[in-house]
């Protein structure tokens, strides 16, 4: 007899195979080989089984790595989808809840604050001094309120200080809480930015180091068995010629 008429015992049912019917234990892979033992403890890595039995273990093996792989995505999915719907924390718009606490007062000493910081304010009070010592001075229009050392000018600036400072210190306290809403929200921002990225990195280490190969896996076993198909139809196209080929002898 040629190798391709040899005939094996499938050891699951008993049944004679020809021996492109069907594979050896040993040349199967190690996973395969567990789950068949597992079913069968008697059997042996030279003991044959037949195709159509083994296409059940390997569906079996395929169905769980397909479970396994939606499993992992379900929950990672489930993690990302509770990151991005989280809601204990709301993103403020500051400028809008600046705009909408403000108290009159507080308009005012903002805008004293804009005003005395400004070069408009120092040129303002340059040029109002200059006019004050040139009409003490040189007695303007017959004036003469402020004569030297211009002690009247000197408690209307002292004045203007204390008045100003307590304002400036207002809007300044009003800026600080400003930056620190708004240093709250970047990090709130950036925290939820940094889970979600931890997430999309977990799930796509996940489709690089154990999908993909699982998926060539899978592929690799649908590979061989369509040689395997191809072997039984080249085995029955054979046993075809040959009879053809007796029958024209007879």
């Amino acid at each position: 007899m040629t190798s391709m008429q040899r005939s094996f015992t499938c050891f699951v049912d008993g049944e004679e195979k020809n021996v492109v019917d069907g594979v050896l234990l040993a040349e199967l892979d190690i996973e395969l080989q567990q789950k068949i033992k597992h079913d069968f403890p008697d059997s042996m890595l030279a003991d044959f089984i037949c195709f159509d039995h083994l296409l059940q273990y390997r569906l079996e093996k395929i169905d769980k790595m397909i479970l396994e792989k939606h499993r992992t995505n379900k929950h990672i999915n489930n993690k990302l989808t509770h990151i991005l719907t989280d809601k204990s924390f709301k993103v403020v718009n500051v400028n809008k809840h600046q705009r909408e606490s403000y108290t009159f007062g507080q308009k005012i000493a903002d805008n004293v604050a804009h005003f005395g910081g400004s070069w408009g304010f120092i040129i303002v009070s340059i040029c109002a001094m200059i006019m004050w010592i040139i009409t003490n001075v040189f007695q303007l229009f017959n004036m003469h309120f402020d004569p030297y050392p211009f002690i009247l000018l000197n408690l209307f600036l002292s004045m203007v200080a204390a008045l100003q400072a307590p304002l400036i210190l207002m809007s300044q306290n009003r800026s600080s809480d400003y930056d620190r809403l708004h240093a709250d929200n970047d990090y709130h921002v950036n925290l939820k930015t940094e889970e979600e990225m931890r997430v999309l990195h977990a799930k796509i280490d996940r489709i690089i180091q154990k999908d993909n190969p699982d998926l060539f896996e899978i592929q690799k076993m649908q590979t061989k068995m369509l040689g395997e198909l191809q072997k039984q139809v080249n085995d029955l196209h054979s046993h075809q010629k040959l009879k053809m080929l007796t029958n024209k002898k007879a």
